[in-house]
């Protein structure tokens, strides 16, 4: 039997408290009847439903669909969700330690970071996370799956594995897990390479770990990496910009209310010469630190346009632990240009050849191709081959001669038997190779125009 709910509409009050800095005129009359009409509704749709439904799910729901309204970058946080995203934020979490990613329905282990129960138990790039605590996660996104993982430090999380044909479990303790958003190393002609793939609490501190590396080797050339660096904290860039620009303003954030905070670089002298790489994924704090280098003439932009997102989001907690973020102002580069919706147009433009994993026909898992076969398991084998630079002919789902020959040349690069067959073992070699190609990037046209602009 169905309970009937009455709901007081939290969230709606929370958000009124904010009307005077968001500058909302709100008819508070018109609004306590449109609430109280919402609560009829809600009886109304309870009583007559035919499955069950939590008071939780509701008032997620109508969190969600109030903040669906207001911008693509306006969300509300459940209490894990919230949770995440702080510590996500701090640089810092409890968990196993691995990065991954949603691919093709599957939950795919990307990295296991350094020193982790992950790498220590024993889990690979590749592997295919399944079940978390006994839960099948087949279809969940990263985030999604990264919520079950992540727990309290010292407590033990159950996580199915798939690699290949075989089913692995692994029983891990969580710890803390430092994420290290920073990479660096020396490339040819002594020109020191920095990856930023975020901007949370600790980034400046990793990035000034790495440039005591590079002083010791005398680098004074850095490449700077943030292609699809969605961004992070505005407080991080600035932190950044310190390190890496001259002393002045670096950014300007005005306020709905009228308000308007300058950000400034105190740095006196300029130590190295940079080049900047960023592209389409390039966004938020990552275009405040482009813009910065790009606007004040102190390094090269390299890549394609940046993505232009120049808006800033508060963040709000609210009683229950979970949280709100929602616009609340817009920011200017260098000079007060503007970034929202128009981005940063890199110095010299050059274009990646991009690999969208997912136009690749998936392995039914269900065949074994042989030569003659016609299939879309042979079409996807043909593809991934011809990625990695096997002689095929252009892929069409028929298992010639020509493919056959390549599939067994790929079998005995990867130390299977090589018999021409596509059978299991090959197909998830195959896809693997084409994960660890994707991350390569072998021909990486961008970074080369960035080294050559920086001799």
């Amino acid at each position: 039997m169905k309970k009937r709910i009455s709901l007081f509409i939290v969230v709606l009050m929370v958000i009124l408290s904010f009307t005077s800095v968001l500058a909302i005129e709100i008819d508070e009359d018109e609004f306590s009847e449109d609430i109280e009409f919402m609560k009829k509704v809600i009886s109304f749709v309870l009583d007559n439903y035919q499955y069950e439904v939590s008071q939780e799910d509701i008032m997620n729901g109508l969190y969600d669909g109030f903040f669906s309204v207001l911008d693509d970058y306006s969300t509300y946080y459940t209490p894990k969700e919230y949770q995440a995203l702080l510590e996500d934020t701090a640089g810092e979490f409890s968990g196993i330690g691995v990065q991954i990613m949603d691919i093709n329905g599957q939950v795919v282990v990307v990295t296991p970071l350094s020193g982790s129960p992950a790498i220590e138990a024993g889990i690979k790039a590749g592997d295919i996370i399944n079940t978390v605590d006994g839960y099948d996660i087949t279809g969940a996104t990263s985030s999604q799956a990264s919520l079950l993982i992540r727990g309290e430090e010292g407590t033990t999380v159950k996580i199915g594995i798939l690699r290949g044909k075989e089913s692995l479990n692994f029983d891990l303790i969580r710890s803390s897990i430092i994420i290290n958003n920073v990479e660096g190393k020396i490339l040819k002609d002594n020109i020191g390479y920095l990856n930023v793939t975020g901007f949370s609490d600790n980034t400046a501190e990793l990035v000034e770990n790495e440039l005591l590396l590079f002083d010791e080797n005398n680098v004074e050339k850095i490449v700077i990496d943030m292609r699809n660096n969605g961004g992070g904290t505005l407080q991080s860039a600035v932190d950044l910009l310190n390190l890496f620009v001259t002393e002045g303003p670096v950014v300007y954030v005005e306020y709905a209310a009228g308000k308007e905070d300058i950000y400034e670089s105190k740095l006196k002298e300029q130590k190295y010469e940079i080049a900047v790489l960023i592209n389409e994924g390039s966004a938020s704090a990552t275009e405040i630190f482009a813009g910065a280098v790009k606007y004040k003439n102190e390094g090269i932009i390299v890549g394609t346009n940046s993505y232009g997102k120049g808006v800033v989001q508060s963040l709000y907690p609210l009683i229950d632990g979970s949280g709100v973020k929602f616009t609340t102002a817009e920011y200017f580069s260098v000079n007060k240009i503007p970034v929202h919706k128009v981005g940063i147009t890199p110095d010299i433009v050059v274009e990646n050849k991009i690999i969208d994993i997912s136009e690749y026909p998936t392995f039914s898992n269900e065949n074994k191709p042989e030569l003659g076969n016609v299939s879309l398991d042979v079409l996807s084998a043909e593809m991934i081959l011809m990625e990695l630079g096997y002689e095929t002919n252009q892929p069409d789902g028929v298992y010639d001669i020509q493919s056959f020959e390549q599939v067994k040349k790929f079998q005995e690069n990867n130390l299977l038997y090589p018999y021409g067959t596509i059978d299991f073992a090959t197909q998830d070699a195959l896809y693997n190779a084409l994960i660890r190609h994707v991350e390569s990037n072998e021909d990486d046209l961008q970074l080369d125009a960035a080294i050559e602009a920086l001799k």
